[in-house]
């Protein structure tokens, strides 16, 4: 891990975009690493594009400021693809961008004109209506993350949700979690 990681994440009001960066935070923070995680939206209604951002450091983090160059852009609704800039900011070999998408992720890849880094793709509202009835995909993308990074563990994320949700939420999350983490695939 480099010791500084940081994620941008975009999703609509009500997707749980916050929650997911926070339960990444806090799965990071249970594996010993330092973290901030923080939302940017204003009086934002249902449905309206949103950003929330999470820091994973091996030392502490000092900076306090929104995310600019990320290393990481998760991406829970692919409709936003077409009206907000989710690649802003990505330019290195090391970016990773995860999205909610049944499409192949090269074929994404080339459509963004992503030059650089990996593409990963998990369908996940597909995976959270079959496992949960709604199209909840926060923790279908954190799946993702653990497979798509290494920097958290599946059974950190179970241990969190067990601390944040009543038993049976838990568990059906943690399925979807397990799921998105098999079905992620990534671009060459």
């Amino acid at each position: 891990m480099k010791k500084l990681v940081e994620f941008r994440w975009h999703g609509r009001g009500g997707q749980g975009a916050w929650t997911a960066s926070e339960l990444l935070a806090r799965t990071a923070l249970d594996e010993g690493k330092y973290i901030q995680s923080f939302p940017e939206f204003g009086p934002e209604r249902m449905g309206a594009p949103v950003t929330a951002f999470t820091r994973i450091s091996t030392e502490p983090i000092r900076l306090h400021c929104a995310i600019y160059n990320p290393d990481i852009v998760v991406v829970l609704d692919n409709t936003l693809l077409k009206t907000v800039p989710v690649t802003a900011g990505v330019n290195q070999d090391d970016n990773i961008l995860i999205i909610n998408s049944t499409e192949e992720p090269a074929v994404l890849k080339e459509r963004l004109k992503v030059t650089k880094g990996k593409v990963w793709t998990v369908p996940a509202t597909e995976i959270a209506l079959k496992i949960l009835g709604a199209p909840i995909t926060n923790t279908a993308l954190l799946g993702a993350v653990a497979k798509a990074t290494g920097i958290i563990t599946i059974e950190g994320v179970h241990k969190t949700l067990k601390g944040r949700f009543r038993p049976d939420l838990a568990e059906k999350n943690f399925a979807v979690i397990k799921e998105a983490y098999m079905e992620a695939k990534a671009s060459e």
